[in-house]
């Protein structure tokens, strides 16, 4: 894994390099350093941090294309054909030396898994890809057709443009020469980026064997590369510090690389493409996937969202193997209503009665015989009642009356008569005619 350590201090100090890139923005026709906030400088790698990633055919399929395979030149497309899109030719790159324009893209690109919306076009024949511009675009997040020392700025025939039509974004660099070699004449190649994450470059004219040229001042490569920024604090400077981690990177090699070739690279499936825990876990087209319920995000671990994997302790949940207790890992420490929480979770489609069907069977049949029970109970009293009501001088009111004399209130029944109504009063059976009906102690 190849690692650059990037440090928040004065950049002033920092002295200039002959591979370091000069960022401009879209639009604008004034150059600018590639500084962000208060200075961010990436140190110079030494040769043993250089290694080359085992690409593992984890993320892409590649394979070249030769002269003489006829999909080569179905690949390669015509910028000048109108029909292909409006083709822009990038005025400050087309003559300049070492520098890079930030473009936005129409569509979201699926790079290694992350979307990306806007690339860096960079005037030695490669796409950054990354959103931390820092000196050595060419280190990592890449996608480079041939990353060589070329200087657009050399010859008026040179040019670097580009087109986008909403389905593919393609840069190509036209009869760029190699700085201090320009007299072994000029290379014609373009990068095509597809909205289904497919990624093709192709060859039109190498004058000679790219791994000829040799990176005394600039690297030379050919693939994909992606990392990963990791910030941490240094505890006796209390100053911050952010590592770039490349995590994987494929080399087509240049040696490979002829005039009239092409090569093609199809995206895999990624763990970052899984939207909920049971795909995550179980997909037979990904491996090494761990669901983080905080973050509700399906991930390896290993990708440009490495900072957030680890601040919500992620990594500690990689030995999961089942879902069971995603809800309960995904809710908030505090819950304010749980009735609002409840309905919107049944609006949602989640059925909370699939998740233990037993329990929730028993609680709505103790529900139910607790109703009837009541239902049954209050009809008795009713029944009861009424026929006090309808019987007031009846053997079994009386005694019923007079048995519970001691325990409870004096109680009137009255019934209506065509004379009004006739009431009893505890022991008594003596009838008169009220206009009320009166209970008391």
């Amino acid at each position: 894994m190849l690692l650059i350590c990037l440090s928040q201090n004065a950049l002033a100090e920092v002295p200039s390099t002959e591979n370091g890139y000069n960022v401009i923005s879209e639009g604008n026709s004034r150059t600018r350093r590639a500084i962000l906030g208060k200075g961010l400088s990436i140190d110079t790698l030494t040769n043993n941090m250089t290694s080359v990633v085992d690409d593992g055919g984890k993320y892409y399929t590649w394979w070249r294309l030769g002269p003489a395979d006829r999909r080569t030149q179905e690949l390669w497309v015509d910028m000048s054909d109108v029909g292909h899109g409006q083709v822009r030719v990038h005025g400050i790159l087309s003559n300049s030396h070492q520098q890079a324009a930030k473009v936005a893209l129409s569509f979201d690109f699926p790079f290694y898994g992350h979307y990306l919306r806007q690339i860096t076009i960079a005037t030695g024949g490669f796409i950054f890809t990354g959103e931390l511009i820092h000196r050595m675009l060419t280190s990592t997040q890449y996608i480079a057709p041939l990353m060589a020392n070329f200087d657009p700025g050399h010859s008026k025939e040179s040019t670097v443009q580009y087109m986008d039509n909403g389905e593919v974004f393609v840069v190509q660099w036209e009869r760029v020469r190699l700085s201090g070699k320009e007299s072994a004449g000029a290379f014609t190649f373009q990068a095509a980026l597809y909205r289904t994450g497919r990624i093709t470059f192709s060859y039109k004219d190498i004058p000679f064997t790219p791994g000829d040229i040799g990176p005394a001042h600039h690297p030379v490569k050919a693939g994909l590369s992606d990392a990963f920024v990791v910030t941490s604090s240094s505890k006796p400077e209390g100053v911050q510090r952010q590592t770039i981690y490349e995590y994987h990177r494929i080399e087509i090699g240049a040696d490979n690389i002829s005039s009239s070739s092409a090569v093609e690279f199809t995206p895999l499936p990624t763990c970052l493409q899984h939207d909920n825990c049971e795909r995550c876990i179980s997909s037979n087209q990904t491996s090494d996937c761990s669901w983080c319920h905080v973050l509700q995000r399906c991930s390896d671990g290993m990708d440009r969202h490495r900072q957030e994997w680890l601040d919500f302790n992620c990594s500690e949940e990689s030995q999961m193997t089942s879902c069971d207790n995603e809800e309960d890992g995904s809710i908030t420490p505090e819950i304010h209503n749980v009735t609002s929480s409840a309905s919107q979770n049944h609006c949602n489609g989640e059925d909370s009665e699939q998740d233990n069907p037993s329990s929730v069977s028993w609680a709505n049949t103790a529900i139910l015989v607790g109703i009837a029970s009541a239902l049954v109970l209050l009809l008795a009293l009713l029944l009861v009642a009424l026929y006090i009501n309808c019987h007031p001088s009846g053997v079994s009111p009386l005694y019923f009356i007079q048995r519970h004399k001691s325990y409870w209130p004096t109680f009137k029944f009255h019934k209506q008569q065509q004379s009004g109504f006739t009431e009893v009063e505890g022991d008594s059976h003596s009838q008169e005619r009220s206009s009320m009906i009166q209970a008391g102690p």
